[in-house]
């Protein structure tokens, strides 16, 4: 009976390990995602995710929208890669229907990193990648990375003259670049077992998509300070702030990259401004039918319920620790003139405000209200008047308390009623402008290519950003550092290819439904890689 014992748990251990064996060997798509997501350093800001597939290959093939937005010198480089290693006829077996994940890393000062991240079969080793190089028809020259260390290796690739840097790390997990210095950032980055820095798809959803697209937005900021000189650049800047990640797929269209899927807060963060709109139900958009014709970006925001987000905005700034000083301000007003002006604002708040910043970096606000009769009477009390429908506040920092801090670069702004819209800017040359850009209707929504781009957009969402190449080049040239304009300017195809980008974030229980497009100008849906 003992004897049967022993042999029935020795039995048992040999399943299990075997077991155990098997399934750590398994190399099915989807089934190391977390495993590989979780190898790459969390400063990544985004993540490119698609099969090792040749149909992939295939459906960009000689489309010039991933070589626009990524040069199409990286786009070179990705393709030697995906010949030499990933469908190389002596190493194929080893990557074979993988999924593969290209993030983008901060090195230095105006320097980026791609990382290649996949899983790959067991027994991809030194003594493999020797034996492949040395055919006679081989493009690569496999030495040790690091002495002693048997699972690093300096690729040089002869047909683009430099090295290609590998690493296999725990669970065959493969992690390469050109840049060395990523490659040792990933060699010392420790993974977080317990958590991913990217929420997943599900795998239903990650076997039914053509290719997905991670965001940590987190992680923009110090993406952005890699690019731009100007540390204070507001493109994008709401959505830098948000304490969010996201998780989209790609809808294939032939001039235009489109992504769309969630944005799930981070509930280790603090909440941000843009949070405050996920208890409003989406609104049909609007007010990008007045944005002017030189519009470079807009930050636009939709609320359902005005009132609701008013209370909202005063709670959040409250435990931002603003309320002493917005009650002072706010007292004084009532007291030197009068008027209830938290509440009487808020009645007549519209549905809709935005901030736009023109390529002549004018600063202009747009806000819908209810009645501008009512609101000229309501801040005819509280400022100096200029004309019948235009003036100058009294009080400093009124949009920032009023409306959030999206509006903190309005001070102490001119104002101007027309029809139905509250405009705001920070000179009267600019409020000019813009009557003039209103009266004589010269918007961006007249123009062709914008209505054709707007089409891919949703009608409805919470908060959007809208960002035109052309326009806002003038701005890139004195904010970004001078090689990455170089770039812009001069790389064919490049991102000056673009006619216009745009995020929609749509509330969907608590969190945001996500459309991400990106579309090329319609003279150059032709070009081929």
């Amino acid at each position: 009976m003992r004897k049967q014992i022993i042999i029935t748990v020795v039995l048992l251990i040999s399943t299990a390990c075997v077991t155990v064996f098997y399934f750590k060997n398994l190399n099915t798509p989807g089934m190391h995602t977390s495993l590989v997501m979780r190898a790459i350093p969390d400063d990544a800001a985004l993540v490119l995710e698609f099969n090792n597939d040749k149909s992939f290959y295939d459906i960009f093939n000689n489309n010039s929208l991933f070589s626009a937005v990524v040069g199409k010198p990286n786009i070179s480089d990705f393709n030697t890669i995906r010949e030499e290693l990933l469908q190389n006829p002596y190493l194929e077996k080893f990557f074979s229907g993988q999924n593969i994940y290209i993030s983008i890393h901060p090195l230095n000062q105006s320097d980026l990193g791609f990382l290649f991240t996949t899983s790959c079969v067991s027994g991809l080793n030194l003594p493999v990648l020797t034996q492949s190089s040395e055919h006679p028809d081989s493009n690569l020259l496999v030495r040790p990375l690091f002495p002693g260390m048997k699972l690093g290796y300096d690729i040089f690739i002869k047909k683009l003259k430099k090295s290609f840097y590998v690493i296999i790390k725990d669970d065959n997990i493969f992690l390469g670049s050109f840049s060395k210095q990523l490659i040792d950032q990933c060699l010392n980055y420790k993974q977080q077992n317990a958590k991913n820095a990217f929420v997943l798809l599900s795998p239903q959803q990650n076997a039914n998509s053509l290719a997905n697209l991670y965001v940590n937005y987190n992680a923009l900021t110090p993406l952005f300070n890699q690019l731009f000189k100007n540390k204070n650049t507001d493109i994008f800047r709401s959505f830098r702030l948000l304490p969010g990640l996201a998780s989209l797929t790609l809808n294939y269209h032939s001039d235009a990259l489109m992504f769309n899927g969630s944005t799930t807060f981070n509930n280790n963060k603090l909440a941000g401004y843009l949070n405050l709109f996920t208890s409003q139900q989406p609104v049909d958009n609007h007010l990008k039918d007045i944005l002017p014709s030189t519009t470079a970006y807009c930050t636009s925001f939709a609320v359902s319920n005005p009132l609701k987000f008013a209370a909202e905005l005063s709670q959040w700034q409250t435990k931002s620790g603003l309320k002493a000083e917005k009650d002072q301000l706010l007292a004084q007003i009532k007291t030197e003139t009068g008027v209830n002006l938290k509440s009487e604002f808020n009645n007549l708040l519209g549905n809709e405000f935005a901030i736009v910043t023109t390529r002549y970096l004018e600063k202009i606000a747009i806000i819908s209200i209810n009645d501008g009769s009512k609101m000229k009477l309501l801040l005819g009390n509280i400022s100096k008047m200029t004309s019948e429908n235009s003036g100058v506040l009294d009080y400093e920092k009124l949009p920032f308390y009023l409306l959030g801090d999206s509006f903190s670069n309005f001070k102490r702004p001119y104002f101007m009623i027309v029809d139905n819209y509250l405009i705001l800017t920070n000179s009267t040359g600019e409020l000019a402008s813009y009557y003039d850009i209103y009266i004589n209707r010269k918007f961006l929504s007249r123009n062709d290519q914008y209505n054709q781009f707007d089409n891919l957009l949703a009608e409805r969402s919470n908060v959007a950003f809208i960002f035109n190449f052309k326009n806002s080049l003038p701005i890139l040239k004195r904010d970004l550092y001078p090689e990455i304009y170089d770039a812009i300017e001069n790389n064919e195809p490049g991102w000056k290819n673009f006619y216009a980008a745009s995020c929609q974030l749509s509330s969907a229980d608590k969190n945001f439904y996500t459309n991400f497009c990106i579309q090329l100008n319609s003279d150059t849906t032709m070009l081929k890689n």
